[in-house]
Parts: C-alpha cells; sequence; structure tokens
C-alpha cells in the first residue's frame, strides 16, 4: 500500500471522528434550546391564567359599579353607575373582548409547551397579544383618566368632582382600573417572552 493511500485513510478517520465529535454536542443544544422554549412555554401558559383573572376582575368590578345617594324620597335620587359614562362602557366591552381573547389563547399556549419548537403558535401568539396589548392599553388609560376627573374634578370645564359623595363608586371603579393596568404589564411579559422565544428558534 502507497503512503497516499495511508494519508487518505487518516484524513478519513479524522473527518469521521470529527463529525462524531460535533453530533453529541449539536444534540446538546438542540436539546437545550427545547428545554429551555418549554419553559417560556409554561411561563406564557400562567401568566395567560393569570391575565385571565385580572380581566374578569376588572370587567367584572367596573360592572357593578353603581351608588344611590340615599334622599327623602324615593322618587328624586342621585345615582352613579357605570354606563352613566361611554367611557367606562367602553372599557367593560373592552375587558370582556380580551378576557375572551386569553380563554382562545389557552390552547396555542399549551401547543407551545408540547411543540417547544414550533414557530407558527408562537409567532401567532405574538402579533394577537400585541394588537390586544394595545387595545387593553387603550380601554385602561381612558377609564383610567375618566376616574381621575371623577376624583379631582376639572373648574376649567366645570367638571364636578363627585367621589366626596360618591365614595363606594370611586372606590370600585379604581380597583377596577388598577385590575386593568395589571394585565397590561402581563401582556407585556407576555410579548416580551414570545419575542426571546422566536428569536432562539
Amino acid at each position: 500500500m502507497k503512503s497516499g493511500d495511508h494519508a487518505a485513510i487518516d484524513v478519513l478517520a479524522e473527518s469521521s471522528a470529527a463529525v462524531k465529535g460535533k453530533a453529541p454536542l449539536i444534540a446538546s443544544q438542540r436539546e437545550e434550546k427545547r428545554g429551555l422554549n418549554r419553559g417560556f412555554g409554561i411561563a406564557d401558559f400562567l401568566l395567560r391564567l393569570g391575565a385571565i383573572i385580572s380581566t374578569i376582575a376588572a370587567a367584572a368590578t367596573m360592572g357593578t359599579s353603581d351608588e344611590t345617594l340615599p334622599l327623602f324620597t324615593q322618587f328624586f335620587q342621585f345615582e352613579a353607575s357605570f354606563d352613566d359614562l361611554p367611557t367606562f362602557l367602553y372599557f367593560v366591552i373592552a375587558m370582556a373582548l380580551v378576557g375572551g381573547y386569553l380563554l382562545l389563547s389557552l390552547p396555542f399556549s399549551i401547543v407551545t409547551i408540547v411543540r417547544p419548537i414550533a414557530v407558527a403558535p408562537r409567532l401567532l401568539l405574538f402579533i394577537l397579544d400585541t394588537v390586544t396589548l394595545t387595545f387593553a392599553t387603550a380601554a385602561s388609560g381612558a377609564a383610567a383618566a375618566i376616574a381621575y376627573l371623577a376624583e379631582t374634578g376639572n373648574p376649567n370645564t366645570n367638571w364636578l368632582a363627585i367621589c366626596d359623595q360618591f365614595e363606594d363608586f370611586c372606590s370600585t371603579v379604581s380597583g377596577a382600573v388598577v385590575a386593568s393596568f395589571v394585565t397590561v404589564v402581563v401582556f407585556v411579559v407576555l410579548v416580551t417572552l414570545s419575542g426571546f422565544a422566536l428569536k432562539r428558534q
């Protein structure tokens, strides 16, 4: 056998050994990525459950916010209710829609746990979460502005502060607004997690 043949055999042996050495490394990296993405998926699912609770709490609290001031006759009473203000009515509808979306998104979140490498469901959630985040932020911000005016009033526009009389109404409205901003924060975290997961695909 010629020396050239020996050199060719040695090169082939070294190449096959290098391939065998890289294969476990690639498999290990793939398993690490799969495990991290599954962790993102589990966190996503738990955060969605928390957001459902806060969204339902916000909608239900605002939807039951009404107060009637006791007066001498039952024919002449002052009442404050959420449906007296279009902004609060919009808030209840918006939070109900956000809660419905969160319920419908749970199966897709489960898919990201079962198939952590799948890109399509995570990308879909990323896009829809971003749209819903904008929607929830608009509703929460509008309700917060009206709640602030109800608390402090605005003398320049003759907007009277009503929270001195309707204390229970204002405290209920404030609780609903706080719960809605909790939902907004959760959506920010969800979008961030989806972005990190998509970057690692």
